[in-house]
């Protein structure tokens, strides 16, 4: 860590910095206590939402700042700005943290904000386990985070394939940070997906049939389904990998009947996967945000619902289009290009659903509209161009060049992160009580959108002109200079565009325009029947649902009433009660992690010690609940002006 150069120890001053000064106004503000009680113990899904959407913006800036290093070592030929070490390293923490450290606690953020609201039920179906995955996410994420600090961070990208990982060609510890790292954080978001798909289907209100239910609720169920069957390959195949390095077993390496090839099977069977896992969620907020902002029900429910459900089915029949090139066979190939092209299908089914529910629709654009808007050409441009990687013989020609880096981002940042900051902006009142800065907020949306194709449209001519993807630099008379200069501004534009989101958002609370109605869209589905932000136990009595958007036809009926509160039906609540062992357990998980990082078993048998220690007082614990009584509760609801 000593001879890592300047970056890193302006990097390293900075985090002291910061840690510095947050301890600090802990201390001076004495607000320890507070942080202990309301949020690192907290099982509230609500509390814990919040957190994942902190965390993801925390990463979104770590991930971001990485992408603008490697742009501007790329933004002219010949240039060493960075080493080619520092260089394999930033483009491998940049890809991990966007995928799963970014985008995965994104949408696990407003799964645990929106879900239970939606579906009328007071919790998710485990909240101990909740925020035990939101700890492992946590701890997962500051462990390959700690690699920038001591020792190194992994450099053989974030697919990780050996032998570019095997123990011999890659000897450091940074490939032990990502695979624990990552490690630890799935086994989180495996627990996330079994506690949603069970809250979807076991906690529904009376009368929440399933297709009754939200197209965001929709999207959940499917992205959960999907994480329960895709993740468990991720694990494997890093824990075999793991073996390999730390026992010297020989599952995927070039000797002693170890193969290569089936861990790239199996990193791409959870891989391809991924995309959907991400991608789902972002179709169920656009889904609710266009019939909110156009006063339409949606066009197609039922068909939106199947090819949801049809796009989970079929994205485990694509992940082998990723090595077309390594010589499976015409047969394998034709298989997979045929079943990569059949996503465009469903995907196509909901893009047309909303452009008809926008048709004659009472068009509103405020910002999580715009966003909304921004993502139809970004996922046109997209989709097509991913056709054209799905065509076997096509792909021969534009596989790992430039063209497929533009392609991915087009996807991931059109589709994923414009319907995460949709929703975000969607829900923000629900979740604190305010709006947000409608101006900064389309000032942001315009740089960043701007900024988008200015970096990502040369990035396909620069893959036509045969252009690598990971080139650390290039020659000048390759002719790549110009286009790339472009694209490294559109880079920048896109930073300032994610500043004045963070602008936006310190504006706003300063100076805010607090939501007393609890419903500021005028909107459809049942959270927005709950006053902002939402109290603890959500519904003082749990609705009867009759049909589908139901608090939008209540309104339109003028029976709303029978949505709220009575005073008669308030009855005592039972509530689980806050414990810190879920974030013991993921610290004992941290220390567990650091200790295999390092080959220091001791710290590490000292690590899992604490795990199973968490695990046997909580087999051994009766009392996990407190009873809110009904006077409190009707107080409560009578200081919400709801009775």
């Amino acid at each position: 860590m000593w001879n890592e150069g300047y970056l890193i120890w302006i990097s390293d001053a900075l985090i002291v910095l910061v840690v510095v000064g947050i301890v600090g106004a802990l201390t001076y503000l004495k607000k320890w206590r507070w942080l202990w009680d309301n949020w690192l113990t907290t099982v509230d899904h609500k509390k814990i939402g919040i957190m994942y959407l902190i965390a993801a913006l925390l990463m979104f800036f770590r991930g971001g700042v990485d992408a603008l290093l490697l742009r501007t070592q790329l933004a002219q030929p010949g240039e060493h700005f960075l080493d080619a070490e520092h260089y394999d390293q930033i483009f491998t923490t940049h890809g991990t943290i966007m995928i799963l450290f970014m985008a995965m606690p994104f949408l696990f953020a407003l799964f645990n904000i929106v879900v239970p609201l939606q579906i009328g039920a007071r919790d998710v179906a485990f909240p101990y386990l909740n925020a035990i995955s939101f700890w492992l996410f946590f701890f997962g994420a500051m462990l390959f985070n700690l690699s920038f600090v001591f020792g190194g961070s992994p450099d053989a990208g974030w697919t990780s394939y050996p032998p570019l990982t095997e123990l011999g060609f890659d000897p450091g510890p940074g490939e032990n940070y990502y695979l624990l790292g990552v490690q630890i954080s799935g086994i989180g978001s495996i627990a996330t997906g079994i506690n949603f798909i069970a809250t979807i289907l076991k906690m529904r209100a009376p009368g929440m049939k399933l297709m009754r239910m939200p197209l965001f609720t929709w999207s959940t169920l499917g992205s959960c389904l999907i994480i329960i069957f895709a993740f468990p390959a991720l694990s494997v195949s890093l824990a075999l990998l793991m073996l390999d390095r730390v026992v010297g077993t020989h599952f995927f390496t070039m000797m002693h009947g170890g193969n290569p090839m089936m861990f790239i099977n199996l990193f791409w069977v959870w891989g391809h996967p991924e995309v959907y896992i991400v991608v789902l969620p972002a179709f169920g907020v656009y889904s609710e945000v266009v019939a909110t902002f156009t006063r339409k029900r949606i066009f197609g429910y039922s068909s939106m619902v199947a090819s949801l459900m049809l796009i989970t089915v079929i994205s485990y029949f694509v992940w082998a289009h990723h090595f077309f090139t390594m010589g499976a066979g015409a047969d394998v190939n034709t298989f997979f290009a045929v079943a990569s092209m059949a996503v465009g299908i469903p995907t196509g089914v909901k893009v047309f659903n909303w452009l008809f529910t926008m048709f004659r629709g009472r068009i509103r654009v405020t910002l999580p509209m715009l966003w909304t808007l921004g993502f139809i050409p970004n996922f046109a441009i997209g989709g097509a161009t991913g056709i054209m990687l799905a065509a076997a013989p096509g792909d021969y020609q534009y596989h790992n060049s430039y063209f497929l880096i533009a392609h991915f981002h087009q996807m991931l940042i059109g589709g994923v992160v414009n319907g995460m900051l949709a929703g975000m902006y969607y829900w923000w009142p629900k979740m604190f009580g305010f709006r947000l800065n409608e101006r900064l907020g389309k000032w942001a949306f315009w740089i960043f959108n701007i900024g988008f194709y200015i970096c990502f449209l040369p990035q396909y001519a620069l893959g036509f002109e045969g252009m690598q993807r990971r080139m650390y630099t290039y020659p000048t008379d390759m002719g790549w200079g110009s286009l790339n200069f472009v694209s490294t501004i559109g880079a920048y534009l896109m930073g300032v565009g994610f500043l004045f989101i963070v602008w936006q958002v310190l504006y706003s609370l300063f100076h805010m325009e607090r939501d007393t109605t609890g419903d500021p869209w005028d909107a459809r589905t049942l959270e927005w029947s709950l006053p902002s932000p939402v109290p603890h136990y959500n519904f003082a009595v749990i609705p009867t649902i009759t049909e589908r958007d139901v608090w939008w036809a209540a309104k339109q009926r003028g029976t709303t009433d029978l949505l709220t509160t009575s005073t008669e039906d308030i009855k005592e609540i039972h509530m689980p009660k806050n414990s810190g062992r879920p974030f013991i357990m993921g610290l004992a998980f941290f220390v567990a992690g650091f200790g295999f990082v390092f080959n220091w078993y001791i710290l590490a048998v000292i690590g899992l010690a604490g795990v199973a220690l968490c695990m046997i007082l909580r087999a051994l614990e009766d009392q996990d609940e407190y009873v809110i009584p009904a006077e409190e509760v009707r107080e409560t609801e009578s200081a919400l002006g709801r009775l």
